[in-house]
């Protein structure tokens, strides 16, 4: 009763009985399409599939969904991280491996001794999934083995973070090609994690100075920023340049950084006046990437001009995170914090979502949004651990269309080429008009004070 093939058999019966009872559900998953689109062009819908109380872990009633991210090879699974964002109310956490093909139950579930802030799976062995946790530490699970206990962990004697991980990424080491992941933190540092053998081994790959962002003609205390470091809250790797990654902080600036240069930036951008909680270089574009903030605004910005970002937008809320499309270079969603999901494409339209729809559970703030890499749904989480898929319409996974001789990926870079031109051009236009409105104020003030001078004579 308890071999490996009675517990593979069983399995495969649990998910036959779930696709059974869930019928009607699949073959929404496999063939609905919103027939309304084609009577409203620049609108889309979301179609939630498997809701409350699909997807949930029963342990995690009361914790926060703090990560997901989809399996590298097999696209129906998905991780889960759980914690909680209250820093006044911390416990256990949790990660659980959900799959699509029995969305009743999870397929796995992994106990942490604290929070788990952050996962990421090994885009080249899907089996190894790497852990940022509140207390600092990290984690790297082995999900083949069917072992609840974690290949390597961090401790103070081989290096650990002394704030929250909020954020880990896999990315191969460029000398030796090593298995190596980053992670960051708000004690002010992106480390390097290397797999060896017996245990991992902590490198510092940058130091996060405080930069500051005050006008020159005002006072600045040097002093204080010499040893002084910026809370780290997220980051990201470049999709083709992938010695290039940002930095979001606390502080609201955005720090372009390299591999190759640990102590200093490439560039910083003013971005936020609040927290960055999400960093994303566009996968589809080399040079553009998105961050969303607790100012309640996203924006979008051209990676070689950090003077401003070439759009952004206000929606009217928190916006917890933010992810790009991996099929369109144009189109992203965002997810905030009065249980709202965003979708725009800037194709269809630059200046508002073509969808902004209400999550259907009860209140309650949304706090993780992930594209599925392979199928047009995505997965929305919230801060009372609950999951829910989402379908997309056809309206809102709309991608270029590809001249003779053309690749996907030129097409894509061409149309998001198009929409930074516009929005210079827009912007430039307004700061011209703004302008000549402070020279005409300026003549008409000077003006009155002359009247003023003769007047008085």
């Amino acid at each position: 009763m308890n071999s490996a093939k009675m517990k593979k058999a069983m399995r495969l019966m649990g998910r036959m009985i779930s696709q059974n009872m869930f019928n009607h559900l699949i073959l929404d998953f496999k063939y609905w399409e919103d027939q309304s689109d084609q009577f409203r062009q620049g609108e889309g819908t979301l179609l939630p599939l498997w809701h409350d109380p699909s997807f949930r872990n029963p342990s995690a009633k009361r914790k926060h969904v703090t990560a997901i991210c989809w399996n590298s090879k097999h696209k129906d699974m998905f991780a889960v991280g759980y914690g909680s964002f209250d820093f006044h109310r911390q416990g256990k956490g949790d990660v659980c491996l959900f799959s699509l093909k029995n969305p009743t139950e999870p397929e796995a579930v992994y106990e942490c001794d604290s929070g788990a802030m952050c996962l990421d799976f090994h885009p080249n062995f899907p089996n190894l999934l790497a852990v940022g946790l509140y207390d600092g530490s990290v984690l790297v699970y082995d999900i083949s083995t069917g072992s609840k206990q974690p290949l390597y962990q961090s401790n103070v004697r081989v290096g650990k973070h002394t704030d929250p991980v909020w954020q880990v990424r896999w990315q191969e080491d460029d000398m030796n090609k090593s298995l190596q992941f980053y992670s960051v933190s708000t004690d002010g540092k992106v480390a390097i994690w290397t797999v060896n053998k017996a245990e991992i081994d902590m490198s510092t790959a940058m130091e996060l100075r405080l930069v500051s962002t005050r006008d020159d003609d005002e006072e600045q205390d040097d002093d204080t920023l010499v040893n002084a470091l910026a809370g780290g809250c997220c980051f990201d790797f470049n999709e083709t340049q992938t010695h290039l990654f940002v930095v979001g902080t606390e502080e609201g600036l955005i720090h372009k950084c390299s591999k190759a240069y640990n102590s200093q930036y490439l560039d910083t951008y003013n971005a936020h006046h609040m927290p960055v909680y999400a960093v994303r270089w566009n996968k589809m574009h080399p040079r553009v990437f998105l961050s969303a903030s607790a100012d309640w605004s996203v924006k979008l910005w051209d990676s070689v001009d950090a003077s401003a970002p070439f759009l952004q937008f206000d929606l009217g809320s928190p916006v917890g995170d933010a992810a790009w499309a991996p099929y369109s270079s144009t189109v992203f969603a965002a997810v905030t914090a009065d249980g709202k999901v965003h979708v725009f494409d800037l194709a269809q339209n630059k200046n508002e979502p073509i969808c902004e729809q209400k999550m259907p559970t009860k209140k309650a703030k949304l706090t993780r949004v992930c594209f599925n890499p392979a199928q047009p749904v995505i997965l929305v989480g919230d801060e009372k651990g609950r999951i829910t898929l989402l379908k997309l319409s056809p309206n809102l996974r709309k991608v270029a269309a590809v001249a003779e001789g053309q690749s996907q990926q030129a097409a894509e870079e061409a149309k998001m080429d198009r929409i930074i031109q516009i929005a210079e051009k827009s912007r430039k236009q307004a700061l011209k008009a703004e302008n000549m409105r402070l020279a005409e104020e300026q003549r008409q003030n000077s003006f009155r004070g002359g009247e003023g001078i003769y007047a008085n004579a």
